[in-house]
């Protein structure tokens, strides 16, 4: 039997109020045994009142054994079998049955529930059978019905004492078992679905950090290299306008382009922040590979002496490998105008056959040229190593042997676009 749930119940009851159903069955079976008992011995057996006041006292604890029939389910059926053959104790046999089939682990104890179950039909069957078939003292009156019109009604007799309530008990047990059942799958499931909802938030907090960090990226992206150049036109101007007014001009010219350019960037990044139908990610629209001729060209019209050099096939790859190819090439001319002002830069794009290569290498400042002093956030060459390796790629920035020092970036083939010929 499994252990006692908690509650508000006493000894071996679950509750009280079922402590209180048993001790009142087991009051009523003790008095319909006692009953039971004193008619058999004293009416029928003519026996002496010490010997039947003994047998009421042991029909009364036969009967008050029901009060144990949830600890000990058999303890009750067998006391019913032993005084059913008695012509009593009917109520403790239908009661003690029930209990048996219904708390008893089925079919674990299929063999056990069956046997008794058995014993007390054939039991009760033989009882009936021979109450009706014994022998009258006097004649009776009118002729007897056949044999087997008493072992039909003995047969429905020992049904509805022993069968039926069997068969209700184990209906009942089969019933209880499955509510539980039911009720440790819906907690299961309670206790799944709260794991699921826990991890829905940890994967939309992921989501908006990621989704964060990638607009922090291209804010970087768009912000430090035009505002780079911005600030070094800014510097040009104000040596220059003493000299050559023409030439500061121009590069004023140059800086109001570069601050619309940065704009239009960024209004397209806030559009696509502003956005609130469900979409695919939409990357704001930037420079791809045909157009890094023009970005060194920047570079080169704000001071920087800057070469750019194209080998190989030129082949056509994904939007997203195209502008990140573009976003290395201007983050390193971008920390080359914070901190290599005056040095020479050379930009490489090489489509060799594992992919397409971009490498910015300056050389190390020397000389009379000073760096222009920008502010920096350390997270450029951060971001685009996690945007390199996100393509499957492979990233690298740092010094040179010579002092200088080379960012570069190597994409796979796979990023080709299908079916698109070579350039």
């Amino acid at each position: 039997m499994s252990e006692k749930p908690a509650g508000d119940g006493v000894w071996w009851w679950a509750r009280r109020r079922s402590a209180v159903l048993d001790v009142g069955l087991a009051a009523a079976s003790g008095l319909e045994c006692a009953v039971g008992a004193y008619g058999l011995v004293r009416d029928r057996l003519h026996w002496g009142m010490p010997v039947t006041v003994v047998c009421v006292v042991l029909g009364a604890l036969a009967g008050a054994s029901l009060v144990v029939r949830r600890r000990w389910p058999v303890v009750p059926v067998v006391v019913a079998l032993v005084f059913v053959p008695g012509f009593f104790g009917v109520m403790l046999l239908v009661v003690s049955l029930y209990t048996l089939a219904a708390t008893w682990e089925w079919p674990s104890r299929r063999a056990r529930v069956v046997v008794l179950s058995a014993v007390a039909t054939v039991e009760t069957f033989g009882m009936v059978l021979l109450a009706m078939t014994a022998p009258a003292k006097a004649p009776p009156a009118e002729p007897l019905p056949p044999t087997w019109v008493f072992v039909v009604i003995a047969a429905f007799v020992a049904v509805g004492m022993a069968v039926a309530p069997m068969v209700t008990g184990l209906y009942v047990g089969a019933r209880r078992r499955l509510v539980e059942s039911l009720k440790d799958r819906a907690q299961g499931l309670e206790t799944e679905l709260t794991l699921l909802a826990e991890q829905a938030r940890e994967r939309a907090w992921r989501a908006r950090v990621e989704e964060r960090t990638r607009i922090a990226r291209e804010m970087h992206d768009v912000v430090a290299h035009r505002v780079s150049l911005m600030v070094v036109h800014a510097a040009a101007v104000e040596r220059i306008v003493p000299k050559d007014p023409a030439r500061a001009q121009q590069s004023a010219q140059l800086i109001g382009e570069t601050g619309r350019q940065a704009l239009d960037e960024l209004r397209e990044i806030l559009g696509v922040l502003r956005m609130t139908e469900p979409q695919e990610q939409v990357e704001a629209p930037v420079g791809g590979l045909g157009e890094l001729p023009e970005l060194v060209e920047q570079s080169r019209v704000a001071g920087m002496a800057v070469s750019l050099t194209v080998s190989g096939e030129r082949r056509a790859y994904v939007a997203e490998a195209e502008q990140t190819a573009y976003r290395v090439v201007q983050e390193g001319l971008t920390n080359a105008h914070k901190y290599a002002g005056g040095a020479r830069v050379s930009v490489l794009l090489a489509y060799v056959p594992n992919g397409v290569r971009v490498s910015v290498v300056n050389e190390c400042p020397g000389g009379a040229a000073v760096p222009v002093a920008l502010p920096s956030g350390g997270n450029g060459l951060v971001g685009m190593r996690e945007r390199v390796v996100a393509l499957g790629g492979a990233f690298h920035a740092g010094p040179e042997d010579d002092g200088g020092f080379r960012v570069e970036a190597v994409l796979p083939s796979r990023l080709r676009r299908a079916g698109a010929p070579p350039s």
